[in-house]
């Protein structure tokens, strides 16, 4: 079907250079919500944590020893999200839930830290023995903390605007084609960023380059490059696995919101900044 036969080509946007879109939606907020709720519990207790699986084969690359990141097993369902906002309402709607995301996450942090440092009360046995848990489990270095952040704000973007120009070129037809490749794209970035930037060993590449506070290099110690490479090559397979598995839901919803929405953005004429929040 063309993109001018669409029984929802009355609804499409993004014709005229950097229109805003000013339409209020029934869903979006909502959407936006599963989003930010999905990305903060992914990070708030499973990045620093590395899993491991024996398979009964052997994978290519890998190997029979699945090796990958506890957060990642909810992580891509916040991809699923964020192509269903572009998808629907199109890259400068997701631009501002990926800011929401972003913001979301410092406050995270912010809180985090401000808890695990607030003085315990000594009376009371509990907290006492609380203490330690929440330094392990929120307490993530500063290394975790940054990296994650950027990891995601990077990512997000990246699948976000390999999406919208797809479907620009695609002329809104094989979403699949779509989801698929900006998955395949955001989450290669996402994982590149993250896993070798923060959790790798980098104590020996600082000594090389003259580095020798004590603290610093500490900070830098972390998982040998097999685990890293592992690690990398598992989370980035599996999620696109679970784009590739999701796609038939994918479908039912961005259906169901764009009847609903009345709504099918396409990117045309959007200024693909990632540094401003017009609609």
């Amino acid at each position: 079907m063309s993109d001018s036969a669409s029984p929802l080509a009355f609804a499409r946007r993004g014709s005229h250079p950097h229109l805003e879109n000013k339409r209020h939606y029934k869903y979006y907020d909502l959407v936006m919500a599963c989003f930010v709720t999905v990305l903060l519990c992914s990070n708030m207790i499973g990045p620093g944590k590395s899993c491991a699986l024996e398979l009964p084969f052997n994978v290519p690359l890998i190997g029979s020893l699945i090796v990958f990141g506890a957060g990642n097993l909810f992580f891509p369902i916040s991809y699923i999200f964020g192509d269903i906002l572009t998808e629907v309402y199109g890259y400068a709607r997701a631009r501002k839930v990926i800011w929401a995301g972003f913001a979301a996450m410092l406050f995270y942090v912010l809180m985090s830290q401000v808890v695990i440092h607030m003085p315990g009360n000594p009376n009371e046995d509990y907290s006492r023995r609380l203490q330690p848990a929440l330094e392990m489990v929120f307490g993530n270095g500063w290394r975790i903390v940054t990296f994650s952040i950027l990891a995601f704000w990077v990512g997000d973007f990246a699948n976000s605007y390999v999406l919208a120009r797809m479907k620009v070129f695609t002329r809104g037809r094989y979403l699949w084609t779509r989801t698929i490749s900006s998955t395949l794209v955001g989450q290669a970035v996402d994982s590149l960023v993250f896993y070798p930037l923060a959790l790798a060993n980098l104590a020996p590449l600082a000594q090389v380059l003259g580095i020798t506070n004590p603290s610093f290099l500490k900070a830098l110690d972390g998982w040998s490059a097999e685990t890293v490479v592992q690690t990398v090559l598992f989370n980035w397979g599996f999620k696109v696995a679970v784009e590739v598995v999701f796609t038939p839901v994918t479908y039912g919803v961005v259906n169901w919101l764009k009847r609903i929405e009345h709504e099918d953005y396409f990117d045309r004429q959007t200024d693909f900044n990632p540094f401003t929040l017009k609609d």
